[in-house]
């Protein structure tokens, strides 16, 4: 529970089968302030009014484009204005969940797709955390987590390939160097490697496909978004003070390392 009332910031929140909205859920029943930014606005502002009225927390809903510089100044700065009005108290967690995924061999991949799917997943988490970070360090507390994925540490072998899985392992070394040099700011920055989850991503994904993917998972199923929620959050708690750079794994066995 957030016993001291802050606001959580989660990005790619919008998705009704996605991660992020479970994580924005999973924060408002912890009590947190919830804000979702997500590339439609007006789903944002939909989805953050249902889970604030659910949950009796305050909201807000914003439109972002995470690859987009621009986009994410005027998200902050649209979360700025709330929390300097007393709509919102302040950030004190970012959850960078936004991404895309390709399931493109690396041959038949153009160099538009590399770059797309860099610049959500990895240069996406640069910009959110770049832009929300200055507030967590002058209040001296703060929690980043990043959404990273087993296919950076197996090399793909769930669905993504070689972008995804280059653009997830950049989110690894990223959420390590900005811990260590963060040092004693009273902000974490930690990470989680999902396996396969039970969401939307894995657009053209057949049953077959998502049976062989189960198969190949020692607890022989895929995670559930809440699952996914329930260590995010965690990580974004008090009882977490004492984890920074870290990844935690939620693959059901797939990988073991």
């Amino acid at each position: 529970m957030n016993t001291n009332p802050r606001t959580a910031v989660i990005t790619g929140a919008a998705s009704p089968k996605g991660i992020g909205m479970a994580v924005a859920a999973r924060y408002a029943r912890d009590g947190w302030a919830v804000v979702i930014l997500d590339l439609n606005g007006e789903a944002s502002s939909k989805v953050a009014a249902e889970i604030g009225a659910m949950h009796d927390v305050p909201f807000f809903g914003h439109a972002v484009d995470v690859s987009d510089e621009a986009s994410v100044d005027v998200a902050y700065r649209a979360v700025r204005a709330e929390v300097d009005a007393g709509n919102l108290p302040p950030v004190g967690a970012l959850a960078n969940i936004a991404g895309i995924t390709s399931p493109v061999p690396f041959l038949e991949t153009t160099r538009e797709l590399w770059d797309k799917v860099m610049a959500v997943n990895a240069t996406g988490t640069y910009l959110a955390t770049k832009a929300f970070l200055p507030d967590m360090l002058e209040n001296r507390w703060g929690r980043i987590v990043n959404m990273s994925s087993v296919s950076a540490q197996r090399g793909g072998g769930v669905f993504g390939k070689v972008p995804y899985s280059a653009a997830k392992a950049a989110i690894l070394g990223f959420t390590k160097a900005l811990a260590r040099e963060l040092e004693d700011s009273g902000v974490t920055v930690n990470a989680v490697a999902p396996g396969a989850v039970d969401t939307n991503i894995r657009v053209g994904s057949t049953a077959e496909t998502e049976a062989a993917i189960a198969r190949d998972i020692p607890l022989g199923r895929t995670a559930t978004t809440d699952e996914v929620a329930a260590v995010i959050t965690f990580l974004s708690s008090e009882d977490a003070s004492y984890l920074t750079g870290s990844t935690l794994d939620i693959n059901g066995g797939s990988h073991l390392h």
